[in-house]
């Protein structure tokens, strides 16, 4: 018999096999569904958390200040040296103009604040840059390169003000990333656990016919392969059902979210990633079904 011959009744069977068991496929794939619907969420939540924290990211930074007999040639050697630091994201530079600006424009209702301003005649505001870092636990190593330069037109960093705060921020971000990996690991050995024993009792009640095929000379792959194909459909269903769950939630969750977080909408996540979604949840559904089939098969199956 040709390999294909084979393979074509390695697939038959394994076909034949996932009908003939109905309730144990149903039971598998429902247990799978939940599994994938459970990283599902994560990844949303991940997608979620992530805007939620660059968000916030993008709202600290560190603001030097310097001193009003700093001209501007004084100014921008400081800057050219902050650029040259690896950690540097971006630097925003606030004349003295810019800032007197703005807290006019801030201030505009209050008469009482703008007639002082008048009074005191010069610009009492200071020029200023606005330090933003590639990641938020670098702008102490920023912070202390200013400080240990003692340029003398800087009169003010105020990161040392703000240190708890930022320092909070960074563990926050620590931790979210760390707790995300380590649920995704929980969840996959779960998953391959309950799969594994849904598919072992699939297997015993089929020990008779296994056994048959082995006293009429069966090689093990082709014992084996009907599982397989089993395990293959298994992840391959379970894959579409979750999907088809998702929309309704995501579209009926969407506007509750982007009540709490506006920049971020649940169901154009969901379409813009769809096809990219698919293939994970396909991918990861396959993995689990001939993972656990092949686990189970060679412990509970002498072949």
């Amino acid at each position: 018999m040709s390999k294909l011959s084979v393979f074509k009744r390695i697939l038959k069977s394994g076909y034949l096999s996932f009908r003939r068991n109905d309730w144990l496929s149903m039971a598998t794939i429902m247990i799978m569904t939940i599994a994938l619907f459970i990283m599902g969420n994560m990844i949303f939540l991940g997608a979620f958390a992530s805007t939620v924290l660059n968000g916030f990211e993008s709202k600290i930074d560190v603001s030097v200040y310097f001193k009003q007999e700093a001209t501007e040639d004084d100014i921008a050697t400081i800057i050219k040296d902050v650029k040259s630091l690896p950690d540097v994201a971006e630097i925003r530079y606030v004349t003295k103009e810019d800032a007197l600006a703005r807290f006019k424009d801030l201030h505009k209702d209050n008469a009482l604040i703008l007639t002082a301003l008048d009074e005191i005649g010069d610009n009492p505001l200071q020029a200023s840059m606005n330090i933003r870092a590639q990641d938020p636990t670098k702008y102490g190593s920023i912070s202390e390169f200013l400080r240990n330069k003692k340029y003398p037109m800087l009169d003010k960093i105020n990161y040392f003000e703000n240190q708890e705060v930022i320092n909070r921020f960074g563990s926050i971000l620590a931790t979210v990333r760390g707790t995300g990996a380590l649920a995704l690991v929980i969840l996959a050995f779960i998953t391959i656990l309950v799969t594994f024993n849904t598919i072992r009792l699939a297997i015993y009640t089929m020990r008779e016919e296994v056994g048959i095929m082995r006293l009429v000379g069966a090689s093990a792959w082709f014992v084996r392969g009907p599982f397989l194909v089993a395990g293959v459909l298994y992840g391959l269903i379970a894959a579409v059902a979750v999907m088809a769950v998702f929309f309704p939630i995501t579209w009926a969750a969407s506007p509750k979210l982007a009540i709490l977080v506006p920049q971020f909408n649940l169901f154009a996540y969901f379409l813009n990633n769809f096809f990219l979604l698919l293939g994970v949840m396909s991918a990861v559904g396959i993995l689990l079904g001939v993972f656990s089939s092949f686990i189970a098969i060679r412990k509970y199956l002498k072949v």
